[in-house]
């Protein structure tokens, strides 16, 4: 997973960046002009969870251990307060978890605080997991949790009573024995790719990996994780809905199984604004995918037509995390991913057209992400003034130079959008810097303390999950957008919101997928700066009906039923 420095950023941009005359904004990150904490438009307190993720780190060096972290939010018992579910390993080599460390865990928020309810839920798992993705397949009201791990995926059917249900087998995505290659799912993501009204599941793999076969690397006399290199890639896979509480694997004729790549994260969209869900998957060191929903029940692989198959350096980095949301407020879903030190974290401009400008150095994050690493990420507006800001989940790959396995630690930051996708970096005026630096992971993004202010959520392996909750002093107001399908599937995903407030426009697709390994399954949150009334809510469902609510309260979570007619 360590990136390997390209040779040199082209000349030409690096001088662009730092010597050609720039705006102001570009300017304030170059001179390292960052507000004081009294001053800071955004700001966190942190609080430790009683979660800590294992990877069950051995001498022989296994890959997995390096990537397992995803976390869910959720609103699992249906109470209106946001929930956690998080992912954990297992022994290595032989992939079973042997104790309550190992255990997955699922965390009831009370309104109080947090309780571990993952016995009662059944919850634990069995195998090393990697990721979770949360969607309502059977459309019964009540949130379903897709786990993807090594040689092993569970996907649990929420029975409404506190209770999941391991329905893999049953529903026909339960793996053959002794399957060749060995699948390893990073993660996942429901999306209803047909527009049927019931939710699909796509699952990212990521590489061929064998502890019988795998290969032992060397460094300086000490052994030492494997560049991807070393791995052959696998093909993702595409699951459809029956509606019977079963799936069909359709890889081969929706054309996924097509692409050998690396995945490391999928985020979905429909970027092209033809009414159909697309997605974009995260590729390690090789180049990203682009599928783009043809609507006759296929994909076609457009990365180097749009312009996001690589960094703008035209190679492939270490792809991570990744987010499809609305930097720029032109209505068009943009893309940003992390990746890992000197491959900055690419942010696509979407130009309309099916196109994308590569806008990193524009937007000061060549700068400002250079020296980061990445894994979790989130577009969120933390101060709600509109705008939204760029949260990322740090941390290195451990260290591949061979010294005796030591890792890379890093703070989590937050990057505060000034406008038209304009950063600053916030990391230590935020209070990011209160907390030791962690090998974070995984990220999700909530109100988990329903004040109209959006938390984070982090892993970090063999530390303790903690959730930073957002104290901002701003008087920003705020709406989150909760919707409930009836021809269009219940989570309402796919599904377009557009707020009007004051002559100006926000834009949001409401999908789960955010970052690395995480869903984000809460209401879908708009700041709106000092207004107290929202002009008009438009909700393009993705049945075709089109919804209109006017003179909206601000800072209410807004429940919306799509109309049956």
């Amino acid at each position: 997973m360590k990136a390997i420095p390209y040779p040199v950023l082209p000349l030409l941009a690096v001088l662009l960046v730092l010597l050609a005359p720039c705006p102001g904004w570009l300017l304030s990150p170059l001179r390292g002009q960052t507000p004081s904490p009294a001053e800071s438009a955004i700001r966190f307190e942190a609080t430790e969870l009683p979660f800590v993720l294992r990877n069950n780190a051995t001498k022989e060096k296994h890959l997995p251990e390096i990537v397992p972290g995803g976390i869910a939010a959720l609103d699992y018992d249906g109470d209106g307060r946001m929930d956690l579910f998080f992912t954990n390993g297992a022994r290595l080599p032989g992939l079973r978890k042997q104790g309550a460390g190992d255990f997955n865990r699922l965390y009831r928020n009370t309104g109080k605080g947090f309780e571990d309810v993952t016995y009662q839920a059944g919850l634990t798992g069995d195998g090393y997991d990697m990721g979770v993705a949360v969607g309502d397949f059977d459309n019964d009201g009540h949130p379903d949790l897709f786990v993807a791990g090594v040689d092993h995926n569970t996907l649990y059917r929420n029975q409404g009573d506190g209770r999941f249900e391991d329905v893999t087998a049953k529903a026909g995505l339960a793996l053959p024995p002794n399957h060749k290659p060995r699948p390893w799912a990073v993660g996942g993501a429901f999306l209803d790719y047909d527009k049927d009204g019931l939710l699909d599941l796509f699952v990212v793999h990521y590489v061929h990996w064998d502890p019988a076969t795998e290969p032992r690397c060397i460094r300086r006399e000490v052994a030492d994780y494997c560049h991807p290199d070393n791995y052959q890639g696998l093909a993702n896979a595409l699951y459809r809905n029956n509606g019977d509480g079963a799936f069909t694997d359709v890889s081969a004729q929706a054309g996924i199984n097509a692409f050998i790549g690396k995945g490391m994260s999928v985020t979905v969209a429909d970027y092209d604004d033809d009414g159909f869900p697309d997605l974009f998957v995260a590729n390690d060191k090789v180049f990203n995918f682009l599928l783009r929903n043809t609507g006759k029940g296929s994909f076609e692989e457009l990365s180097f037509e749009a312009g996001v198959a690589a960094a703008q350096h035209g190679k492939p980095v270490s792809g991570m995390g990744a987010h499809f949301a609305d930097v720029d407020n032109d209505g068009k879903p943009d893309l940003i991913f992390t990746a890992l030190p000197d491959e900055t974290f690419p942010l696509y401009r979407n130009a309309g057209k099916g196109l994308f400008e590569d806008v990193t150095f524009a937007s000061g994050l060549a700068v400002l992400s250079r020296r980061m690493g990445g894994w979790g990420v989130g577009l969120m507006d933390f101060d709600n003034d509109g705008w939204r800001d760029l949260f990322v989940a740090r941390g290195e790959a451990l260290s591949p130079e061979g010294h005796l396995g030591m890792a890379v630690k890093q703070p989590n930051s937050v990057l505060r959008n000034r406008g038209g996708a304009r950063f600053e970096d916030l990391t230590e005026a935020a209070g990011l810097l209160t907390r030791n630096p962690q090998l974070y992971r995984g990220a999700a993004f909530a109100d988990f303390d329903g004040d109209g202010r959006l938390d984070v959520a982090v892993s970090a392996l063999n530390a303790a999950a903690e959730l930073w909750r957002n104290v901002s002093a701003n008087p920003h107001s705020w709406l989150a957008v909760l919707p409930r399908g009836t021809r269009s599937n219940r989570d309402g995903l796919g599904a377009r919101i557009t707020i009007t407030v004051g002559g100006k426009r926000y834009s949001a697709e409401r999908n789960f997928n955010v970052g690395y390994a995480s869903s984000s399954a809460g209401p879908t949150h708009f700041g709106i700066g000092a207004a107290n009334i929202i002009d008009r809510v438009e909700i393009g469902w993705p049945s075709g009906v089109q919804q209109v609510l006017e003179k909206i309260p601000a800072n209410q979570v807004l429940r919306v039923t799509e109309p049956e007619r």
